[in-house]
């Protein structure tokens, strides 16, 4: 096609465009020609291509979104070649009816309501023309296009709002902070309606921001984030490639600066000065400083250390890592009078330094550090940290020991008075002098009771007492031979009846309670007294042992059962101590090859491997089981006493129990005894109970109920019991068993009536009390008050 052609279609297009009409479309046919038997062709295979004849055909319509007018915005016309009053238009598809009509008659097509080419960018939708009568399809369905034609009506949106982003402090000029973007609605394919172009509209000279990609950059090098640490930015979107009457849209972005090790820490002094008392104690802090660094974080962090002093091993400093002071604490005590002020040299550096600065930025910081010594009143000090002294345990009381010195350390230099502190010396064993310190023995001592005497001696100044200092004393007591040496054990030897003569029977040895310093060296002899007429003797084995040898061949248990053996043990140390120790053999009957077969008791119990302690020691056993197994006998004994005798909970028959005491009245049935009625003077018979066995055999206690002989046996209580017998007897509802059945009668009075003066109608003096004194020493008392002439004289006075 000519390129004049194509350029007046475009201007045709445009005009139709700018005046909202649809623009229908051409199709240049390539192939065939058009003409009343249609197109004519052939496919990729060759076969013959045909297709019916229509009068029109379009591909597609363009419409511009939101239409603003009053009327129906028309897209076009369906064009027919014939126009006669017998064809109808139809349209179908994405809208029609609602979005877009068709007018039957002439075939325009309007849109009738504004469209958004957002929310739908084409519509796809059929026309056909019909027979008006018939309805039948004059010819086949049209398929055609509306395209939505965009217009400018959607600013540019970021994909966030506000951002945030973090720059390094001190980065150099250009360093890319973060990327931003927006996005535009409208049509990328027409126009300039979705062209995006940034802009910075808060942060310069801080910050750029590159047009077309958003990145953003810093525009000013080396900045410090001690000075300025937040900025906030303000990017703008522009669309319409950012040319007049574009839409825009705005964000906000917050930069941090982010901190860099690019501060060393300073000391705000170059000289501190501290006092400390000189009784401060090792391992206390001292000093306290504390640097400054502007950095934050672990770019903050610093480490202490002491570069020179005068006292090189008298502080140290550590770093409180909490606080990131530097604490400077004693290793060894102060002395005011030795030397009143040292002089340390303090150095702080960067724990983290960072390579990037180290060759512009210094990483240290220095500052003397003077500690002024004060004067403490101290307590004396001895010349010891302790003492040791040795003594012999034969030295009288009195003898001194040692000696222990102290000294005040103060220049005042107050003198110093020396005591023991007793709680370790509770037996008083040893005392000091108070003046020179000299340690002296209250009471003789014994190595073997206690060989080593630990005590404390304090020493206090005369000018204040509440200073003072101990020292601990250590006091060895020295062995002197004053022990005898005795056998190591206990003996029991047994000599046969057929023993030979020179036969040993036994092997001794010693112990002593002294320690020589050359050891132990015992000697061993038979008594002097008994060496005449012995029946054995001792041979010393010179290894602090010796044998007990027979000195005849035989022996007769029937004649004399019990030999003592004297041997007296001597040692060999200065003076020599001995003493005689008595060995016992007993003589038994024994085999040829020497085994024991008989010996008295003893011996047989001996031989059993059972000594008189353990004999003493099973029988006391014995006995305890025994009074243990009394004790449980006993307890079951009693609680098989207490168990019932009626164990059925069926069993509800009156259970008498006797309680000795003495009834209420005739409102009172309980326990009531008839028999004291029928016979006062009777026993009252024990009532036991039948549900339980009897826990006593005391005899039962006899109640008498005082009433006038002429009247112990009544008739008319006689007749009440057995009317009441027989009435019970012939009740149908009483139980089958032997039950009691209590009955109240008070009976008909007593001759004695009252002793009330209520019911007396004559005065006191017409009353005759003469009658009391026939009743009994019971009622003696109120004989003596009334019946006698005394006691009338008595009322009357």
């Amino acid at each position: 096609m000519p390129s004049r052609t194509i350029l007046l279609l475009l201007v045709a297009w445009a005009y139709l465009c700018s005046h909202g009409n649809g623009l229908r479309s051409l199709r240049r046919i390539t192939a065939g020609r058009q003409g009343g038997t249609g197109l004519t062709g052939q496919d990729a295979n060759g076969v013959p291509l045909k297709r019916s004849k229509r009068g029109w055909m379009w591909n597609q319509f363009f419409l511009l979104e939101e239409y603003t007018g009053l009327d129906h915005q028309y897209v076009g016309k369906v064009p027919y070649r014939l126009h006669d009053g017998s064809i109808r238009y139809v349209l179908s598809g994405d809208g029609a009816g609602t979005l877009f009509v068709i007018d039957e008659n002439s075939g325009d097509i309007h849109a009738t309501k504004r469209l958004d080419r957002e929310e739908k960018a084409y519509y796809t939708l059929r026309a056909k023309a019909v027979n008006r009568i018939t309805n039948t399809s004059l010819e086949g369905e049209s398929e055609f296009i509306i395209k939505i034609h965009d217009i400018n009506d959607n600013e540019p949106k970021f994909t966030k709002d506000p951002y945030f982003a973090h720059v390094p402090e001190m980065s150099p000029l250009g360093t890319v902070v973060m990327q931003v973007t927006a996005t535009d609605a409208d049509d990328p394919t027409y126009g300039n309606s979705a062209k995006v172009v940034y802009s910075i509209l808060l942060g310069q000279p801080y910050f750029s921001v590159e047009p077309n990609t958003g990145v953003i950059r810093t525009a000013l090098p080396n900045m410090d984030r001690e000075t300025k640490e937040n900025y906030v930015v303000v990017i703008q979107a522009k669309d319409m490639a950012g040319q007049m009457g574009g839409l825009s849209g705005t964000t906000t972005v917050s930069i941090t600066l982010s901190d860099v090790n690019d501060n060393p820490p300073r000391f705000p002094k170059s000289l501190y000065e501290f006092k400390v008392p000189e009784s401060t104690e090792p391992g206390w802090t001292v000093a306290v400083l504390r640097a400054t660094d502007a950095d934050i974080g672990r770019n903050a962090e610093m480490s202490y250390r002491i570069t020179s002093s005068d006292s090189p091993t008298m502080f140290d400093i550590s770093t409180n890592r909490s606080t990131q002071e530097g604490v400077v604490t004693l290793r060894k005590p102060l002395d005011f009078e030795k030397k009143r002020t040292h002089t340390l040299r303090i150095q702080v550096e960067n724990s983290n330094p960072d390579a990037g600065f180290l060759h512009y930025v210094a990483t240290t910081d220095e500052a003397t550090v003077k500690l002024i010594v004060e004067d403490v009143d101290e307590p004396p000090a001895f010349d010891r940290l302790s003492y040791v002294m040795e003594v012999k345990e034969d030295a009288d009381a009195g003898t001194i020991i040692g000696s222990v010195s102290a000294a005040d350390p103060d220049s005042s230099r107050s003198p110093v008075r020396y005591s023991i502190d007793r709680r370790t010396d509770m037996d008083r064993v040893f005392n000091v002098h108070p003046g020179n310190g000299s340690v002296f023995m209250l009471r003789t001592l014994d190595r073997e009771e206690n060989p080593w005497h630990n005590i404390s001696v304090i020493a206090t100044e005369f000018n204040n007492p509440r200073l003072m200092s101990r020292a601990p004393v250590y006091i060895r007591i020295l062995d002197v031979n004053d022990n005898a040496p005795t056998f190591a054990t206990y003996y029991e030897t047994f000599v046969c009846e057929n023993a030979k003569a020179n036969q040993r029977i036994q092997t001794v040895s010693a112990t002593d309670a002294d320690e020589p310093v050359g050891g132990h060296r015992f000697f061993f002899s038979l008594a002097h007294e008994a060496s005449g007429k012995a029946n054995f003797t001792i041979r010393d084995n010179k290894d602090n042992t010796a044998g007990i040898l027979t000195r005849r061949n035989s022996y007769n248990r029937l004649q004399k059962s019990t030999y003592l053996v004297p041997v007296v043990i001597s040692d060999g140390d200065f003076p020599m101590q001995s003493s005689t120790n008595t060995l016992t053999v007993r003589v038994c009957t024994c085999d040829r090859e020497g085994n024991m077969q008989l010996c008295n008791q003893e011996a047989l119990v001996l031989t059993a491997g059972l000594s008189t302690g353990a004999l003493m020691a099973i029988i006391i056993c014995v006995i305890i089981l025994l009074m243990i197994v009394v004790l449980f006998a006993a307890l079951r004994r009693q609680q098989r006493k207490k168990e019932p005798l009626i164990i059925s909970k069926e069993d509800v028959r009156d259970n008498v129990v006797s309680y000795n005491d003495e009834g209420g009245g005739e409102e009172d049935t309980q326990a009531f005894d008839i028999g004291t009625l029928r016979n006062p003077e009777a026993t009252e018979e024990s009532k036991q109970r039948r549900d339980i066995k009897p826990e006593t055999l005391h005899p039962p206690v006899r109640r008498t109920m005082f009433l006038p002989p002429a009247h112990r046996d009544n008739a008319d209580v006689r007749d009440f019991i057995n009317q009441r017998l027989q009435d019970n007897d012939q009740d149908p509802t009483a139980p089958p068993y032997d039950s009691l059945a209590t009955y109240a009668y008070e009976g008909s009075g007593s001759v004695a009536e009252s002793l009330s003066s209520l019911g007396s109608i004559t005065t006191e003096g017409e009353q005759d009390y003469n009658y009391l004194s026939e009743w009994g020493p019971r009622f003696k008392k109120l004989s003596d008050m009334y019946g006698g002439e005394d006691s009338d004289s008595c009322r009357d006075s």
